[in-house]
């Protein structure tokens, strides 16, 4: 198995630990979404970043359907996405929530860095890391700092996206650990484990 992206991308980094904690052997070819524009389009013809080529040769892309995948193959009676009930739907919001603000963080980062400085926007950015910091927040309200996760009492999909979340919305100033304590030390503490570790960018 063949997962193409680098970790820098989120969206990369979270099917990557996703891998990870299924026990999924593979390899990554670090390619960007932005450098390697050409090449990424061999695998996914949007040139986007990340894409999995499974052993069959069939190639899957976006990390939603990627890890809708995984959950199904690999799974088995504890996937990290629930199979229904509101359990999913609770993990399905937070991780909806959790990789919106990281969409915003990058929004953001794209008007500041590939944009000529005098037509960059600041107001756009400065609306696109509000709207990143307002959902982190309301992440924050969520959690009950006694139990271990978010949302349920167990790893799941919710956590992996609130931990490369919450890393992304920091590097572009969020300052997470004066505004969102809960979040910061449950993230800090889940990034502490062999899964999240590997796969630091």
């Amino acid at each position: 198995m063949l997962l193409i992206g680098v970790n820098r991308s989120p969206f990369t980094r979270r099917v990557a630990i996703t891998l990870n904690i299924y026990g999924v052997p593979y390899e990554q070819r670090a390619l960007s979404g932005f450098g390697d524009r050409e090449a990424i389009r061999a695998s996914n013809p949007l040139g986007r970043i990340p894409a999995l080529m499974l052993d069959s040769g069939e190639v899957r892309v976006d990390s939603n359907a990627i890890i809708d995948h995984l959950d199904e193959a690999y799974g088995r009676n504890r996937p990290l996405t629930p199979r229904d009930g509101a359990d999913r739907r609770s993990v399905l919001k937070v991780a909806a929530m959790m990789m919106g603000a990281c969409e915003k963080c990058l929004h953001a980062a794209y008007e500041g860095n590939h944009r000529p400085p005098e037509k960059v926007h600041q107001p756009w950015i400065d609306d696109c890391m509000a709207q990143a910091a307002h959902t982190l927040a309301a992440i924050e309200a969520m959690i009950d700092a006694r139990r271990p996760y978010l949302p349920l009492d167990r790893l799941t999909q919710a956590d992996v996206t609130a931990v490369v979340a919450e890393r992304l919305a920091r590097a572009r100033g969020i300052d997470t650990d004066a505004h969102m304590p809960r979040l910061r030390a449950l993230t800090s503490r889940l990034a502490e484990q062999p899964f999240f570790q590997v796969t630091e960018p």
